[in-house]
C-alpha cells in the first residue's frame, strides 16, 4: 500500500514537472513569434476568401480581416506582419511571389497550399455539372496527381521557407471535408459528396506526411469543423454560391475564427 502510494504521489510529481515544461515550451514558442514576425502564405483558405472584409489594396488576392493569419496577427501583435496569402494561390505561386518578407528572424510562417495544384476548383465544377461517373473520374485524376505528383511541389516550398527563414515555426494547415454524410440536403448525390470528402482526407493526408517529414508543425482543421460541414445545421462552409462563384466551398467567417484560428493559436 506505501509502494502503491509512493509511485503514486511520485507519477504526479513526473507529470506535474512535464506538463510545467510542455507550458513553458508554448510559451517560448509563442514568444518567438510574436518577437520574430509573424508570415502568413498561401491559398483563398489563408487568405479568408468566404470570409468578407476583404482588404481592398489586396486586390484579386482577397486578404481579410475575418481570415485566420489577420485575426491572429490582431490577438498576438507579432513585431512585424506580412499577409501574403493570395487566393488561388498555388506552390509555384508561393515560390515566386510570397517568400519575399521571409527571413532570418522570422518567428511564425502559416500556409495552406495544395488545393489549387490538385484542380479543386475544377473538381468541384465537374462535380456540380456532370453527372456522378464524371464526377469520380476527375476525382481520381486529382488524387493521382496528389499521390505522385504534389509531395515534390511540396518540398519545393517547404525547403525553400524553411532556407529563407532557418529560425521560423512553420505552422501547415490543411482542408476540412466538405460535406456531412447521411443527411437530407439538396444539391449533390451522396455518391459525390462521399468521394469529395475521401479525396480531401487524401490531401489532407499527403500534406501532413510532407509537412511533418521537414520537421514544421501539422494544424488539422477537420476536428474543429466536424458538425460544421455543408449539409450539417450550423456550416462553416460555402455551399455553392451563385451570387458569388469565387466564395463557394470557402471557409466563412466562423470558420475563419472557430475553425482555422484556434488551430494556428495552438500550434503556434
Amino acid at each position: 500500500m506505501r509502494r502503491s502510494r509512493l509511485t503514486g504521489f511520485v507519477t504526479s510529481l513526473l507529470l506535474a514537472a512535464g506538463l510545467g515544461l510542455t507550458g513553458a515550451a508554448s510559451a517560448q514558442a509563442s514568444s518567438t513569434a510574436v518577437s520574430g514576425g509573424y508570415v502568413a502564405l498561401g491559398d483563398s483558405y489563408s487568405s479568408g476568401v468566404g470570409a468578407g472584409s476583404y482588404i481592398s489594396s489586396s486586390g484579386s488576392c482577397d486578404r481579410s480581416t475575418k481570415a485566420y493569419p489577420y485575426l491572429w496577427n490582431s490577438a498576438h501583435s507579432p513585431s512585424s506582419f506580412a499577409f501574403n496569402a493570395c487566393s488561388g494561390a498555388t506552390t509555384d505561386d508561393v515560390l515566386a511571389g510570397q517568400l519575399g518578407s521571409l527571413n532570418s528572424s522570422t518567428g511564425l510562417v502559416s500556409i495552406t497550399i495544395g488545393g489549387n495544384d490538385a484542380g479543386f476548383a475544377d473538381v468541384m465544377t465537374t462535380c456540380v455539372t456532370s453527372s456522378d461517373s464524371t464526377c469520380l473520374s476527375r476525382i481520381n485524376t486529382a488524387k493521382a496527381y496528389v499521390d505522385s505528383t504534389l509531395p515534390g511541389k511540396l518540398d519545393n516550398v517547404y525547403n525553400s521557407i524553411r532556407a529563407k527563414a532557418p529560425s521560423a515555426r512553420v505552422v501547415v494547415l490543411d482542408y476540412p471535408r466538405f460535406y456531412e454524410l447521411g443527411q437530407f440536403c439538396i444539391g449533390l448525390s451522396d455518391t459525390k459528396r462521399s468521394a469529395i470528402n475521401n479525396a480531401a482526407d487524401e490531401l489532407d493526408n499527403v500534406i501532413q506526411k510532407r509537412a511533418l517529414d521537414h520537421g514544421f508543425a501539422f494544424a488539422d482543421v477537420r476536428s474543429a469543423f466536424s458538425s460544421h460541414e455543408i449539409c450539417s445545421g450550423s456550416s462553416w462552409l460555402h455551399s455553392l454560391n451563385w451570387l458569388d462563384i469565387g466564395e463557394s466551398y470557402h471557409p466563412t467567417a466562423a470558420g475563419q475564427s472557430g475553425g482555422y484560428l484556434p488551430a494556428l493559436t495552438s500550434a503556434a
